[in-house]
């Protein structure tokens, strides 16, 4: 049996318009990247758009907690300290190292600007550490990778403006919070 043929007037499959409603990740990154643009871009003063697009898919990425803390030990064990993803980089070679490096500097920049409170959780190796230079010298270790790497140069500008972005960041979360409420 085939399936029923489309009312009159109705476009071949390959022709149809595509559809204008937004959803799911694409729907996030649309939002993330409104609210960081925004943000940057009046509140900051920061029109640069490699740094906000850059920014807005770090929060799309760290949606997911599995995402932010995705570096393992050599058995297996989730790392969930800045610090111990250091140590782990620093152990890792080539392309894996500087992912590494970066990696933790995402996460580094991601808790001090929207979860600080996790940061000052006791018992922790991130509590008693200064978590803005960590995330600083992971970023500027990531970009002195090989220069053919697209991304060095905002590498670079998150290392310098680490503490303007983290509290960018801050700001985001105050909007989408505000925005939630």
């Amino acid at each position: 049996m085939s399936p029923p043929s489309p009312p009159p007037g109705t476009p071949a499959p390959g022709n149809r318009p595509e559809s204008r409603i937004v959803a799911g990740a694409d729907a996030l990154k649309r939002f993330f990247a409104g609210l960081v643009e925004n943000t940057f871009q009046t509140e900051l003063g920061m029109a640069d758009p490699s740094l906000t697009d850059y920014l807005g898919d770090l929060l799309v990425r760290f949606t997911q907690w599995d995402a932010i803390f995705r570096l393992r030990t050599p058995d297996g064990a989730r790392i969930e300290q800045v610090a111990g993803m250091l140590q782990e980089a620093d152990q890792r070679e080539g392309r894996p190292r500087r992912d590494g490096f970066r990696h933790a500097g995402d996460v580094a920049l991601f808790l001090t600007g929207v979860y600080p409170e996790r940061l000052k959780r006791r018992n922790t190796a991130d509590a008693l550490l200064d978590v803005s230079s960590l995330g600083k010298a992971a970023y500027r270790t990531a970009a002195d990778a090989p220069p053919d790497e697209a991304d060095g140069p905002v590498l670079l500008r998150l290392a310098d403006e680490f503490e303007v972005c983290g509290a960018g960041l801050a700001q985001v979360r105050k909007q989408w919070e505000k925005l939630a409420a």
